[in-house]
Parts: C-alpha cells; structure tokens; sequence
C-alpha cells in the first residue's frame, strides 16, 4: 500500500512538472526519502517534502541564471 502511495505520488510529481523541476523533484526526493526512512520511518513523508525543497532551489536557481545573463549581456 505505501509502496503504491509513493509511486503515485512520485507519477504526479513528475507528470505535472517542467524539466528544471523534474530534476530538483527527483534530487530532493531521493535524499529527503532516505533522511524520512532513517528518521522513523516516514520515507514517503520525507519525499514529498524533499521533492518540494528541490523544486523550490531548481526555480531558484533559474531564477539567478537567468538574472547573472541579463546582467552579463548588458555589460561590454
């Protein structure tokens, strides 16, 4: 049944995400996965989490890409 939940979870996740995202998505929950099962067992709780954390930096990182080329092409 958890098992279940977690491929579902995971199936969303990545269906309704862009590329960026994806990647931080599955970063984040794979180690947010890992540290939920060590902390009592809540894998899936954690992977959830972690897939929101790494979306979150994913954005966020664009998001400073895209400023440091506006910024770089401005200068010559």
């Amino acid at each position: 049944m958890k098992a279940m939940l977690a491929v579902s979870v995971a199936a969303i996740a990545l269906l309704s995400t862009e590329a960026a995202e994806a990647k931080g998505c599955i970063k984040g929950a794979i180690v947010g996965g890992i540290a939920g099962h060590y902390a009592g067992h809540h894998g899936v709780i954690g992977a959830a989490a972690g897939c929101l954390y790494g979306r979150h930096r994913a954005k966020e990182q664009d998001r400073q890409q895209q400023q440091t080329r506006v910024n770089g092409q401005g200068r010559m």
